[in-house]
């Protein structure tokens, strides 16, 4: 019995991403969130989840940053982006790290069941529409390396290069993981390592690295 987790913070969408999901697949269960947290949160207590179908811009989520998150925390979970952004270029950074799809906002109810029949088969979905553009645009070095770096690092220390991008300090750290300070510090020594960076402002750089800008806030859409 599949487990979708649906992540958007508008609730008319949600809905009909639960209508499609019912419909693609024999007895689906659906839970919900509504920002980035709350699909973190709802990971951790329900390790059944078989697939998140997660919002490019939503609380918490500017971008790839939370399809990294899912994928270095929870790699066992697929993850599907959905979007109103379909420039191929995102959607080919998308699959360079890790996304199992990407479903535009534009889709009609049938796009929406293909693509999470497939998904849920394990198959890659992409758009009719999208796959020659998709085809056709390169992954560059820079992403393709980005992707590799960030998938060597452990779950933890995933959490912990996101708080460091949060600016918050070693000790504050400590404190929000229930470990010790030096444990922060050991942590911190291997995801320079790891990312290949000097300091944490800039493994901070890098992990922003990831953020998209959302077309409807920069046209003034809600």
């Amino acid at each position: 019995m599949p487990l979708l987790l649906i992540a958007d913070d508008h609730p008319l969408f949600r809905a009909a991403l639960r209508g499609a999901a019912v419909d693609a697949a024999d007895d689906v269960q659906t839970c919900e969130a509504a920002s980035l947290d709350e699909v973190l949160a709802t990971l951790e207590a329900r390790p059944d989840v078989d697939l998140v179908l997660l919002d490019l811009h939503m609380p918490g989520n500017h971008g790839l940053a939370g399809l990294a998150a899912i994928r270095a925390q929870y790699p066992a979970v697929a993850v599907a982006l959905v979007s109103a952004n379909e420039d191929p270029q995102i959607v080919r950074r998308a699959l360079d790290h890790g996304a199992a799809g990407y479903i535009p906002k534009s889709a009609g109810l049938d796009e929406l069941r293909d693509a999470i029949r497939a998904v849920l088969a394990c198959e890659e979905w992409l758009p009719p529409a999208l796959r020659p553009a998709v085809a056709r645009a390169r992954s560059t070095p820079d992403d393709a390396d980005l992707a590799a770096r960030l998938a060597s690092l452990t779950p933890q220390q995933f959490r912990v290069l996101a708080l460091v991008a949060e600016g918050l300090l070693n000790k504050q750290i400590a404190d929000r993981l229930d470990v010790q300070e030096r444990t922060v510090k050991a942590h911190l020594s291997a995801i320079f390592e790891k990312l290949g960076a000097r300091n944490r402002t800039q493994a901070s750089v890098i992990l922003r690295g990831l953020e998209i800008s959302d077309p409807a806030r920069q046209t003034g859409e809600a």
